[in-house]
């Protein structure tokens, strides 16, 4: 009798597992995230850049409206300069959102921190303009994990890692500085992502907790393998394409395989609410605050035609 008993708890503890590690929806394989994060509760409002629908990406004021705008995780795209520290920028080259020129790797940190990061917005939107954009700076990671700390979530992309040796290692440690993660190398306030399979393996295996994010560029209708999506399992939580390339049945089959689907960059509420009809678990968006009314009309509905 003892004996039944004592099988009838171990099939009911493998089943409580076999369940936990379903809805987690990581690969049991490599070691599941064991932190209760906010992407499993909820359809996730990533502020795209911060909300930089209204001020210059990637700087604090685009960060502090993506966190006003109730954003659940403010996006950083990261490069890395000469003497090695992680800055928020989207590209590879400062030209674009700066007033200076040259490649972030041939520049040093103090070299970067004299340049204007916001007057270029103002310049581009002047129906957005705001006096306080000018003379904006880059802001280091560390400087924006000092800003916020652990009252707001990051989505952090390692930006083109193959140009920058060691920054998954930087961003690492980062991460263990300031927090935000725990003795055991879990987190509740960071997800990871990358075009790059390499640079997220590379995370995996120095922390295999970290939740991960695969992401895609398609130039022509987004395809994609239950082989794919098994593969990406393995060290993965999500997938993010661009989203007009996607449709339903790609959602479908991400979904399918218990992964998150977080496309970029959905600024129209007709996509909005197309990406949450076909299933998306959160999305990018330059505007935050209008993803939050599509979400709540969306829910509205679906409640009120139960």
């Amino acid at each position: 009798m003892k004996t039944n008993i004592m099988k009838f708890g171990l099939c009911m503890m493998s089943a409580a597992f076999l369940l936990q590690a379903t809805s987690m929806g990581a690969s049991a394989a490599k070691g599941n995230h064991s932190n209760s994060s906010i992407y499993e509760k909820k359809i996730v409002n990533i502020a795209h850049r911060g909300a930089s629908g209204y001020a210059p990406e990637h700087t604090i004021p685009a960060y502090q409206l993506g966190e006003q705008m109730k954003g659940d995780y403010i996006e950083i795209d990261l490069q890395m300069t000469k003497d090695g520290r992680l800055i928020a920028m989207h590209d590879e080259k400062v030209n674009r959102t700066t007033n200076g020129t040259g490649l972030v790797k041939d520049l040093t940190l103090a070299e970067i921190k004299k340049l204007d990061a916001g007057t270029w917005f103002n310049e581009k939107y002047p129906q957005l303009a705001k006096e306080v954009y000018e003379g904006l700076t880059v802001p280091t990671l560390e400087e924006v994990f000092k800003k916020f700390g652990k009252q707001v979530n990051y989505y952090i992309e390692t930006k083109s890692p193959d140009v920058y040796p060691g920054m998954e290692e930087e961003l690492l440690q980062v991460l263990e500085e300031y927090k935000m993660v725990d003795s055991k190398g879990s987190t509740k306030n960071v997800l990871i992502q990358s075009f790059s399979k390499e640079s997220l393996m590379k995370v995996h295996d120095m922390n295999p907790k970290l939740p991960l994010v695969q992401l895609f560029s398609y130039k022509n209708q987004a395809t994609i393998s239950d082989e794919e999506l098994d593969s990406i399992k393995e060290y993965a939580i999500g997938v993010g394409p661009n989203f007009s390339k996607v449709d339903g049945q790609y959602v479908k089959m991400v979904r399918d395989h218990d992964l998150q689907f977080h496309p970029y960059t959905v600024n129209e509420r007709a996509d909005m609410k197309k990406a949450l009809e076909w299933g998306a678990t959160g999305l990018f968006t330059n505007y935050p605050e209008v993803f939050n009314e599509v979400l709540r009309e969306y829910k509205h509905h679906n409640n009120g035609n139960k």
